[in-house]
């Protein structure tokens, strides 16, 4: 961890419910780290002391199980299916409602959330980078995003360094972690005996110092600094660290995407799971009476057929040309548009596919023949 001899404080093991408790006084309604269908996902803490301790998540291709962590840590897990997205960015909701009154006449209304104030707890650097991502779309100069704002605004974001990273995790290569940097309140880094705090904000400061915490010794900075070393040092898959755009749109017609179509099922998990991905269709659900209307927005996927209907033809009409949109937009020309490649290095597209596909393993072998930079 970097620059946290001024104000990092000590949070022991014991008290970490105390935190909770403080941001629940403090009005949150917080989401935590739960065990649900066999994945960890995050769900509303019932109580302050109801973090669950002790476990794993392994991770591979294609594969998902949880383990027990024989030093019964609260965060020894890498990630689950679940990112800070749907908090913000909604699976489905409606965005303005049309109602008819008795002459006939329409009448337009905007429909926005009742959001209460959440609290995630657990949340990684790789998901932190993709929020700022989901930021830069939806609350742009001039095209901001009302229903996403409104739950944005209300979020209080406690970041944990990741210590254990999965065998999917490649976050150190596309420099979003595993030590969180910035975007979040209050950032943790659980060592054997308590936690290192850093206040991230104004909000996070006035919840950490109601706590009234020891400061953090240099011995305990230093263990927590080598600790995200070591998990960067620890992680085995990477994309390399030069920019590929030019590189992905140079090789449109690499026989590599018809290998990558004959094993993908278009079955859009990838998308699902992925914390950056933002693609929506609209659609307008009617009442049985006719007498009103919602415009709803859910999420979709490039890789759906409908996705790239145009009047009268699509425009990627097989897998090959849906996983190819997919790979180059998230690497390739989101830099166009945000400054900066699409994908976190959260590994999530590669242990949730059904079949396996690695997005590294791809990028590597489209860009074999490049001397690397």
């Amino acid at each position: 961890m970097t620059s946290l001899s001024d104000h990092a404080g000590f949070l022991p093991l014991a008290q970490l419910p105390s935190l909770v408790a403080q941001l629940m006084a403090h009005g949150y309604q917080c989401l935590g780290p739960t065990l649900e269908n066999d994945a960890i996902v995050m769900r509303e803490l019932a109580t302050a002391d109801s973090l669950p301790r002790g476990l794993q998540a392994e991770q591979a291709p294609g594969r998902y199980r949880l383990t027990q962590d024989p030093q019964q840590r609260y965060f020894a897990w890498a990630n689950g299916p679940q990112a800070i997205k749907p908090q913000a960015f909604a699976p489905q909701e409606s965005l303005w409602r049309v109602e008819r009154d008795a002459t006939g006449a329409l009448t337009f209304a905007a429909v926005l959330p009742a959001v209460r104030p959440q609290a995630i707890i657990g949340v990684r650097a790789c998901d932190l980078a993709a929020l700022a991502l989901q930021d830069a779309h939806f609350m742009r100069a001039g095209r901001r995003d009302a229903q996403y704002a409104q739950r944005r605004e209300q979020l209080f974001l406690v970041a944990v360094q990741c210590a254990e990273p999965a065998a999917t995790c490649f976050c150190a290569s596309t420099g979003d972690g595993p030590t969180p940097a910035t975007g979040y309140d209050i950032s943790l880094a659980e060592l054997a005996d308590g936690f290192i705090t850093v206040a991230g904000s104004a909000k996070g400061a006035a919840v950490l110092q109601a706590l009234a915490l020891a400061p953090a010794t240099p011995q305990q900075i230093e263990t927590a600094r080598q600790q995200g070393e070591a998990a960067a040092a620890a992680q085995t898959r990477t994309l390399p660290s030069h920019t590929l755009r030019d590189s992905l749109m140079s090789r449109l017609e690499h026989p590599r995407w018809d290998e990558v179509a004959a094993r993908c099922l278009a079955c859009g998990n990838c998308t699902a799971v992925c914390p950056t991905c933002f693609c929506h269709a609209e659609v307008d659900e009617p009442a049985l009476s006719g007498a009103s209307s919602e415009h709803a927005r859910i999420w979709d996927s490039c890789f759906g057929e409908s996705h790239g209907h145009l009047h009268g033809f699509n425009v990627r009409p097989d897998i090959r040309s849906r996983y190819r949109q997919w790979l180059t937009h998230k690497l390739a020309t989101w830099h166009d548009q945000f400054g900066r490649s699409g994908c976190v290095g959260c590994g999530r597209c590669i242990a949730w596919c059904p079949v396996g596909i690695d997005l590294t393993a791809e990028v590597a072998a489209l860009t074999a023949s490049e001397v690397p930079s």
